[in-house]
């Protein structure tokens, strides 16, 4: 056992976090609980709600809370969505409103049984963001869409702040762990972004059995492909039915990661235990 990791299913003690606290944290909070708004940071139960909170960044889940696909690592309900929500554009831009987001990330299910993959509600969702909240910036955490790139070409076409697509893990636990997803279509997506003149960014978890040349061969074919900025973080088993954790990551390696990708040439790189898609994402608009 490599003295960088530990293969334990004890979380070690740089995976506790403080709850979360601050007057900024705690104005979202009751206004999340008063409106009955809706949040992924919540939902998601993410370490790093009342940081992002207290920073005026806050990250929105649309179409719907059932995806049709069965990633080993999400623990997303897998099954028939329900009918795409019309007016969910509009609930999510008064979200923003009402918490007073100064950046909003956004992400959704997959939506594979759509002809448009779910684009034309996300171009929606960003237009209903920008008209209510002029001065927020975006980040749109987007799906492949099968690879129907029309429907990518709607996302380039609104033109979020950021775009970003997650690369999830290496090439060979790509099948295992993201089921329908392709590696190699997760790339050429990020690079079709980066032609359309989007500032990119792609995110990997850690822990699910790669190894350390294999975390650094996806971070060059996300060089590769124009990625601007990387996320880097620890995965944790949602329930016994997903991937078990093969390894908990040090801090340490972690940040050498951070700088062999900064050697490699991306913009921003976050990369530590706690690190999530949406950490610290207002700070990457530079």
């Amino acid at each position: 056992m490599s003295s960088e990791t530990i293969t334990k299913t004890k979380k070690p003690k740089w995976l506790k976090v403080k709850l979360p606290t601050g007057e900024d944290y705690k104005k979202v909070r009751n206004l999340v609980s008063e409106h009955k708004l809706h949040t992924i940071c919540e939902s998601g139960n993410c370490p790093n709600m009342g940081e992002c909170w207290g920073a005026g960044t806050a990250t929105f889940m649309i179409l719907g809370n059932v995806c049709t696909r069965s990633c080993g690592f999400c623990a997303v309900a897998t099954g028939k969505p329900e009918e795409v929500d019309v007016f969910e554009p509009g609930r999510v831009a008064n979200s923003v409103k009402l918490m007073n987001v100064k950046h909003a990330v956004i992400t959704s299910v997959d939506r594979d049984d759509l002809q448009d993959g779910g684009s034309e509600i996300w171009v929606s969702t960003v237009k209903a963001i920008r008209r209510q909240s002029p001065k927020t910036t975006l980040e749109t955490l987007i799906p492949d869409f099968a690879g129907k790139w029309e429907n990518l070409q709607n996302i380039i076409d609104v033109a979020p702040e950021i775009v970003s697509h997650n690369i999830e893990t290496v090439r060979r636990l790509t099948k295992t762990i993201r089921v329908q997803a392709k590696y190699n279509r997760s790339l050429e997506l990020l690079l079709r972004l980066k032609k359309g003149g989007m500032k990119t960014k792609s995110g990997l978890m850690l822990g699910l059995g790669e190894t350390h040349d294999e975390v650094l061969e996806t971070l060059e074919d996300l060089r590769q492909a124009k990625v601007d900025i990387v996320t880097i973080g620890q995965y944790l088993q949602p329930t016994p039915k997903h991937a078990p954790v093969e390894e908990f990551i040090t801090p340490e390696l972690f940040s050498s990661y951070k700088e062999s990708g900064l050697k490699m040439g991306f913009r921003y790189v976050e990369s530590g235990p706690l690190v999530r898609s949406s950490y610290h994402a207002e700070k990457h608009l530079f």
